[in-house]
C-alpha cells in the first residue's frame, strides 16, 4: 500500500499558468530583441549603401579628373570654388558643381546627378592649383583637391554627418 506522503504528485494548475507565464514573457522580450536587431539591420544597409554610393562619386570624379587637361573654375587657380570644369580625355566639357544638396555633373551640357538621393551634399569646394601656364611662369603640377560635407538619411533615427576630402593631379603635363 502507499503512504500518503510518498503518493507521486503532478503539476498543480497554479504551477502551470505560472510555467506558461515565464515562458510568454521570455518569448515577447526575445521577439521584441529580434524586431530591433532587424531595425538595426535596416539602419546599417541603409548607411552602408549611402557611404558606397559617395565612395563611387567621389572616386568616379578624382579620376576623371587626373586624366584630364585645362583644369578652371573661373581664371586661373581656385582657392575656393564651387564649381569645377575641365576636359576630359576624349574632348568633352565636363563641369561638376553642388546643385539641389547633391552633385552634378554636366558633360556637353548634358546634366546628371552623381549621388544618391539619400545623401544631402550641404558643400562641395575645389582647391586646384597649377592651372596657370608656362608663359605665367607656371611649371606647378595641376593638382585638385575636394572637400564634401553632407548628410546620409538612413530611412530612421538621426542622419549621419560626413565630411570627406580627396585629391587628384593631372596624370599629364601642362606644359
Amino acid at each position: 500500500m502507499i503512504s500518503p506522503n510518498t503518493r507521486p504528485r503532478g503539476y498543480t494548475l497554479i504551477e502551470l499558468i505560472i510555467a506558461v507565464g515565464i515562458f510568454a514573457l521570455v518569448m515577447t522580450l526575445a521577439g521584441g530583441a529580434y524586431l530591433i536587431v532587424i531595425g538595426v539591420n535596416r539602419q546599417v544597409h541603409a548607411m552602408t549603401t549611402g557611404i558606397n554610393n559617395l565612395s563611387y562619386a567621389l572616386d568616379t570624379m578624382a579620376r576623371n579628373i587626373r586624366t584630364g587637361t585645362g583644369y578652371r573654375c573661373g581664371s586661373g587657380n581656385c582657392t575656393d570654388g564651387p564649381s569645377f570644369s575641365f576636359t576630359d580625355q576624349s574632348g568633352r566639357s565636363v563641369t561638376y558643381s553642388l546643385s539641389n544638396n547633391a552633385i552634378q555633373q554636366n558633360v556637353d551640357s548634358v546634366s546628371s546627378t552623381v549621388t544618391d538621393p539619400a545623401i544631402t551634399i550641404s558643400a562641395l569646394r575645389f582647391y586646384a592649383s597649377g592651372t596657370g601656364r608656362t608663359a605665367n611662369s607656371d611649371y606647378t603640377q595641376p593638382y585638385v583637391t575636394i572637400v564634401i560635407s553632407g548628410e546620409i538619411s538612413t530611412g530612421r533615427g538621426d542622419p549621419l554627418g560626413f565630411s570627406l576630402e580627396t585629391s587628384a593631379a593631372m596624370r599629364g603635363t601642362d606644359i
